[in-house]
């Protein structure tokens, strides 16, 4: 069977960068003394964020985290 190779695929790379930016919607942030939230983490599930902000928590005590669904994407710190 031929296949139909007079169409431009432009779209479907623009589709796969958008799903691949959709797959770490959880992310984690630290929250600094004036309210600005930094993200050092992103992850694809809840519980794997739940697991890492309690390690983060016992490696910095002092330091405030937080766990939320982000649809919008950043660059994570790191």
């Amino acid at each position: 069977m031929p296949q139909n190779t007079d169409y431009k695929d432009t779209k479907s790379e623009n589709q796969a960068i958008s799903y691949k930016n959709r797959l770490n919607g959880w992310a984690i942030a630290r929250v600094l003394a004036d309210k600005e939230r930094v993200i050092v983490a992103r992850f694809r599930s809840r519980s794997d964020a739940d697991g890492y902000v309690q390690h983060l928590r016992q490696m910095v005590p002092a330091g405030s985290f937080e766990i939320f669904f982000d649809s919008q994407r950043e660059v994570a710190a790191i």
